[in-house]
């Protein structure tokens, strides 16, 4: 995995966290939807589970793997803070913390920073060589 590689999975496991996020979201509109019969009628002792409670099941455990893969990402995010904190041009610092740990475009980095998108993709570059540096030693 190169340097470029390790800084992107961040991005990617915000974006599965969201995804997930989105999920549980569906559910609990699935579940809100959901409509119970009355019967005074007796059930059987060993029929299923009425899908609201099957529905509540799925979202816990996906609330479950949400925090676990929160847990992840702030780690992940703490280790790249930590190889970027290395690279000794601010500048570069600041690119790389905005994509890798922001996520931020190129473009709304080159806003924020008052550069030429040009000289922002030279910082990233730069940035990204000394952080593969760290990989080769």
């Amino acid at each position: 995995m190169n340097a470029k590689e390790y800084l992107q999975q961040a991005f990617y496991l915000d974006q599965l966290i969201n995804s997930k996020l989105e999920q549980v979201d569906q559910l609990r509109l699935l579940a809100t939807k959901a409509t119970s019969t009355l019967s005074d009628m007796p059930k059987h002792p060993h029929s299923k589970q009425s899908s609201l409670e099957e529905t509540v099941i799925k979202i816990m455990s996906l609330q479950e793997e949400i925090n676990i893969d929160i847990d992840k990402l702030v780690d992940l995010k703490r280790d790249i803070m930590v190889k970027i904190k290395i690279v000794k041009d601010s500048e570069e610092q600041m690119v790389l913390e905005k994509r890798y740990l922001c996520f931020l475009p190129f473009e709304q980095i080159a806003i924020d920073l008052n550069y030429n998108i040009r000289h922002i993709y030279r910082l990233h570059n730069k940035g990204l060589d000394d952080v593969t540096k760290q990989f080769k030693s």
